[in-house]
């Protein structure tokens, strides 16, 4: 006999005390400022009294009079609402709290009527049956109810504090267009200056007003064992929210054929969108979600780790697959910047990861990730291999115009120039290649003398890719036919690479001793310009007789004519040549000058007897102006020269 049957009174005397109990119970239950809890307990007690009364009742032949009035009057609060369309939260707090006692209701009759042994009674099966049908209704309702409350109340669009991925343009070597300059560097650093920004930073995805409404339609529907409906319509509306907001980022979704397919710039782009969607949607959105699951469904166990990941894993998986495709795909020298920050948002994220899919059920999220995180190192170390072959194996077919500063060079030394920004994980990644590195770089830093700056894993690597620059250079430079020209390549890019390193953050990682020997070496290749080209040409003004007062007037003459074709043809070969640094053009201009003009001077003013117009066709202020105009990089001839001379 269960706990109702048996608290049946058996004598007229316990009916009284049955009665002045509910009477009791009732007056109660009128209390303003009850607790849920013991409001809940007063309905379920009214409930029970009301049934012992019915039993006892029935015995006499008045059946369920009074449980069939109480789901009569429930029943009239619930239907009420299936014929208004108007949202019950959205009428007022009174009505929503209202319509929730009154499911309460309903559950507590099914509860007690379920209690009671049927013993054929038909009326019972038929109240039981009404309330259970009435309790569906009511779910339903509470499920409406619920889809629009989070729909109403989602955040609509991207926060304001989420800075969007800058537009920056790619380093991708090619000899036919001009490389990138500083400002240029700078912009295709895909370090981004906001991603401290971006770190961890929950926010409401639903106003916190709201959290106890949604809290209290929980609470109801799971204790009508209707927990699986309210997780379903919870996980579809903020399931589609998260997604809204992931497609706000503009990624697409892309198979591993695509990205195999797509052209560079497209696929930096690509790559850069994933590295912020990474640190949005797990530093901000992912953070935000697993809070709102907490506060709704913290009280329900696993409950609240399962909804957290069907909300997250269509979006994980997403991001997953694309970081995977990239690992798996060639690792060409260009990735290299977009995969270090792929992998250092991901190596910063990967605590996160843990914490949000600790219960058993996301290991398999845990795990993709610090798979992902393997893959993408070992995809740098070979971009970072890649690029060093790269540099080495570059051949050119033909010299390049002018002498200038190659393409090859303002390449590699730029691309480096952002390597510090990453030093700490190229030292992690490139340690177990350190030793092999640090034996064929020659330079000093390496010893055991070394700072830590110089010998670390990077900076030898940086060396050595240097060194394999400057192998190159030489290669290229014997392209020329013209020595002389050879030199003028050789100075403009040792001196390019010199400026790059003192003017940049990458001075600590070569040191001054590596400055000081690529001085030397392209002032070594200044002077051999000046020996190889002007040696030569102020030998034909050495006179054979230095005791003699001065040289016939014929002499003189020829000395004269040959200086002059020398001088020209000379200036006309070399007016194309280019040193584009204006500092070091200005240096050489003045050495040579200081050299041809000295011997020049000198050499009239031994013979003044023989200085007119007729025999000498440039003087010495010609000669000099002349000089000064070398190295411009576009080709002159001597007649305009001198016309610009006159104005």
């Amino acid at each position: 006999m269960d706990e109702c049957q048996s608290a049946i009174p058996a004598h007229d005397g316990d009916l009284h005390v049955v009665a002045a109990a509910h009477h009791i119970v009732k007056a109660l239950g009128t209390t303003k400022n009850l607790s849920d809890d013991l409001r809940k307990i007063l309905i379920d007690l009214d409930a029970h009294l009301s049934l012992i009364t019915s039993n006892i009742d029935s015995k006499g032949g008045k059946g369920f009079v009074e449980v069939e009035e109480r789901l009569k009057r429930v029943e009239r609060k619930i239907v009420i609402w299936e014929s208004d369309r108007i949202m019950i939260w959205d009428s007022g707090p009174k009505e929503a709290s209202d319509y929730l006692e009154a499911v309460d209701e309903v559950q507590t009759l099914i509860d007690s009527l379920r209690g009671l042994s049927m013993n054929e009674n038909q009326k019972q099966k038929e109240l039981l049956h009404r309330a259970s049908s009435l309790l569906q209704m009511a779910m339903s309702r509470l499920e409406e109810e619920l889809i629009h409350m989070l729909v109403k109340h989602k955040q609509q669009s991207e926060p304001t504090y989420i800075p969007s991925p800058s537009s920056q343009r790619n380093v991708v070597y090619n000899e036919s267009v001009v490389s990138l300059d500083n400002e240029s560097a700078k912009e295709a650093s895909s370090k981004n200056s906001c991603s401290d920004e971006c770190g961890e930073y929950i926010v409401d995805l639903v106003p916190e007003h709201v959290i106890p409404d949604i809290k209290s339609i929980a609470k109801v529907m799971f204790a009508s064992d209707y927990g699986q409906e309210f997780c379903e319509a919870f996980i579809g509306v903020r399931k589609e929210a998260l997604e809204q907001h992931f497609d706000i980022l503009e990624n697409g979704k892309l198979s591993i054929e695509d990205l195999l397919k797509m052209e560079w710039c497209s696929l930096s782009t690509e790559m850069n969108k994933w590295t912020w969607s990474m640190k949005i949607i797990f530093g901000v959105y992912l953070m935000s979600e697993k809070r709102l699951c907490d506060q709704v469904l913290g009280e329900f166990g696993s409950v609240n780790s399962f909804c957290f990941l069907e909300i997250a894993k269509t979006t994980i998986l997403c991001l997953l697959n694309f970081g995977e495709a990239i690992a798996m795909g060639p690792q060409e020298p260009e990735k290299l910047l977009r995969l270090l920050d792929m992998y250092e948002t991901l190596a910063d994220l990967v605590i996160d990861i843990d914490a949000l899919f600790s219960e058993d059920g996301g290991s398999f999220v845990r795990l993709e990730f610090h798979k992902l995180l393997e893959g993408l190192a070992d995809s740098v170390k070979a971009a970072f291999n890649a690029f060093g072959v790269a540099v080495s194996s570059n051949g050119s077919l033909y010299p390049f115009p002018g002498g200038g500063v190659h393409p090859l060079s303002k390449y590699v030394m730029n691309y480096i120039s952002m390597f510090p920004e990453y030093c700490s994980t190229l030292n992690l990644l490139l340690e177990d290649q350190h030793s092999d590195v640090a034996s064929l770089v020659s330079e000093p830093q390496c010893g055991p003398t070394a700072s830590l700056s110089t010998s670390c894993p990077m900076a030898c690597h940086l060396r050595s890719i240097t060194s394999s620059l400057e192998s190159n250079l030489h290669k290229k430079s014997k392209l020329y036919k013209d020595e002389a020209l050879q030199h003028i390549f050789l100075m403009n890019n040792l001196h390019y690479m010199v400026q790059k390193v003192k003017g940049s953050e990458l001075r600590p990682f070569f040191g001054d001793e590596w400055i000081r020997k690529h001085n030397a070496k392209f002032q070594q290749h200044e002077m051999n310009y000046e020996r190889v080209t002007w040696s030569s040409v102020v030998l034909l003004l050495k006179d054979d007789n230095p005791g003699s007062s001065s040289l016939s007037k014929s002499t003189f003459k020829e000395m004269c004519k040959g200086f002059s074709i020398a001088f020209e043809e000379v200036y006309k070969n070399q007016t194309s040549w280019c040193i584009p640094d204006p500092q070091l053009r200005e240096d050489l201009r003045i050495s040579t000058s200081l050299k041809v003009v000295h011997a020049y001077r000198t050499f009239l003013g031994r013979n003044p007897a023989h200085v007119d117009d007729k025999c000498i066709k440039h003087t010495v202020e010609d000669v000099e102006k002349l000089l000064f105009g070398l190295f411009e990089g576009s080709p002159r001839s001597l007649r305009n020269s001198r016309r610009m001379m006159k104005t």
